[in-house]
């Protein structure tokens, strides 16, 4: 199904054609100027110049070919050549219709999909979420849906934090508190049991107080060193030491994540691509893509056309240890066997852009993807506090995203509660999904690029552009369409009968562009905006329309039609950004 933008640009690019110009001139665009015209095409400017003619003769000549045209109820020559195009009410209803039926609203599949991976989440293992994390989830999560609507192979890759010298600081705290357990008896040759010896909760003070005690005591911090050491060389014990912290943490992780939504097709982490390390980096040294450097092994990265330096990235320290640049570069050799991807997106904080910036000119250079692979970040920015300061506890420390989650709902099933938007059984489901779209839509109606404040008074408003306008829009449609006493699914839209039924029609229309945009981009947040301007339409409609006291059938029909298809563009919408509706609220 074509866009109707697209429809109307096809027939004012015939009528350019018939008038004796070129048809390229005839690109139509939606009006800048509402008050004056729905559509405009200012394709005769630039034609002016090519056929030395006048702006408004050329205009002209093209209005007078479109006039009989059955797409438009107006067509005007503007000064200084403007063409200002209003489409026919039929022809409005018509192209509805058309979109309620049609799979996916007629919005195209990608003709070339591709296969994505998304690295997105990023947490640390051993450790709890905090705020940090909440914005590579939401927004690697919506952009995982948008690419998906457009029929895309993606995978979604949580990329854990789970090797390195943190699993040396647990391993060595818990051998310091219980030296006894069999995991640090070398000779022990039976069975470890099955069940960790630490519980979540446990595992999440241990950390901390590793890492302070390895500050303090440089005997202990070696043994942390050691203990990493043995890790990552295979040692019985700290393997199976590390496979109880990523159970514990794992099954954690997944319900914190379970409350927000989101959903991880993979969990591999940094262990997973270790494997790739060794044979990555004999390939690199024996094909002279490498060089030492002050006793270390870095890839130049610089180009002939930067115009500031470009530090080379660095696979190898001079006292051997290998890098998260290493790490990154053999995770991608990882993925290319797995899944051989057309690109690769990563949802991290912008502050690491320098180092994936040399990270992706490294894979380029050293053949590590294909040269027809994309690799994109995108960087996002800091949730911050009203005090323009990173988002922190009353306390003062780091938000832990769990009591985030427990804050905002708290705060929504109280007001939830006091306005007795549901009965009493249903209050905390619905503060649930009424929480879960304030703290959404609050982060992805910013651009991803860009610092906000979280503001929770103002997320969870029921007025203004917020999560909670939306869910009320669409569940006053369902309360709406729940009293309709009429065959829904005969119903058809029909020609508006007042401006604000025609502002919501047209609003619908460009459904299909905003979604395309977000896509394009990948910008939830360009989807966020047409459903707040979607829904302003439809709030206006309804409260300057009597939709089920219409006497006129047919138009009580078609109001019921236009709003089932509102309701489920808007539902369409929310499912992609992450987040559902209540029934009532």
């Amino acid at each position: 199904m074509e866009k109707l933008v697209d429809l109307i640009s096809s027939a004012v690019s015939q009528a350019f054609a018939d008038a004796g110009y070129d048809p390229s001139f005839g690109r139509a665009s939606v009006s800048n100027r509402p008050d004056l015209c729905q559509f405009q095409c200012n394709g005769a400017m630039p034609a002016a110049r090519r056929y030395r003619k006048a702006p408004m003769q050329i205009a002209q000549d093209v209005a007078d070919i479109l006039q009989p045209c059955r797409l438009f109820e107006k067509v005007d020559a503007a000064s200084p050549g403007f063409l200002n195009l209003d489409v026919d009410d039929g022809a409005l209803a018509g192209y509805l219709t058309e979109m309620r039926g049609a799979e996916r609203f007629g919005v195209p599949l990608d003709p070339s999909p591709r296969t994505i991976v998304i690295d997105y989440g990023g947490p640390n293992v051993a450790k709890p979420l905090h705020v940090g994390h909440l914005r590579s989830a939401i927004i690697g999560e919506s952009v995982k849906r948008i690419d998906r609507f457009f029929g895309n192979r993606v995978i979604g890759d949580i990329h854990l934090g789970d090797w390195g010298l943190q699993m040396g600081l647990i391993i060595a705290e818990v051998r310091r508190r219980q030296p006894d357990l069999p995991y640090f008896d070398d000779g022990f040759t039976g069975e470890y049991p099955a069940q960790p010896p630490f519980t979540i909760s446990e595992l999440e003070e241990i950390y901390p107080a590793a890492s302070q005690r390895a500050k303090e005591d440089a005997a202990f911090a070696q043994a942390a060193h050691d203990a990493t050491y043995q890790l990552q060389h295979g040692h019985r014990g700290c393997r199976a030491m590390w496979r109880h912290i990523m159970d514990v943490s794992v099954a954690d992780l997944k319900r914190n994540y379970h409350s927000l939504n989101v959903d991880f097709d993979v969990w591999y982490g940094e262990s997973d691509a270790q494997p790739f390390i060794p044979p990555m980096l004999e390939r690199l040294q024996a094909q002279s893509l490498t060089r030492e450097s002050g006793g270390a092994v870095v890839v130049d990265v610089q180009e002939p056309d930067d115009t500031k330096e470009m530090p080379p990235c660095i696979l190898i320290k001079s006292d051997g240890a290998t890098l998260y640049a290493t790490t990154d570069l053999a995770t991608l050799v990882q993925r290319e066997r797995d899944f051989r991807p057309d690109k690769v997106l990563y949802v991290v904080d912008k502050r690491q852009s320098l180092h994936f910036e040399q990270v992706f000119r490294a894979a380029r250079k050293t053949g590590i993807v294909r040269p027809e692979t994309e690799l994109q970040f995108l960087g996002f920015g800091t949730m911050n506090g009203k005090d323009g300061k990173p988002f922190k506890t009353r306390e003062g420390g780091v938000m832990r995203l769990e009591r985030l989650i427990a804050e905002v709902t708290e705060f929504v099933r109280r007001k939830t509660a006091e306005n007795q938007l549901v009965d009493a059984g249903e209050t905390d489901d619905t503060a649930g999904l009424i929480a879960l779209a304030a703290l959404k839509y609050g982060d992805l109606s910013n651009l991803a690029t860009k610092d906000y404040v979280f503001d929770l008074d103002r997320f969870s408003a029921f007025e203004g552009n917020t999560g909670p306008y939306i869910l009320y829009t669409i569940v006053r449609i369902k309360s709406i369409l729940a009293k309709y006493d009429g065959d829904l699914a005969a119903a058809a839209i029909t020609p508006p009968v007042n401006a604000p039924q025609r502002e919501l029609m047209l609003a619908l229309t460009r459904f299909a562009d905003s979604l395309a945009l977000a896509y394009r981009d990948s910008a939830p947040n360009v989807l966020c905006a047409y459903i707040y301007e979607l829904s302003g339409c439809a709030n206006k409609f309804y409260h300057e329309t009597r939709i089920l006291t219409e006497p006129d059938a047919s138009r009580r029909a078609g109001f019921a039609a236009l709003i089932d298809l509102t309701q489920s563009v808007l539902e369409t919408c929310i499912d992609l950004l992450g987040f559902s509706a209540p029934d009532k609220m």
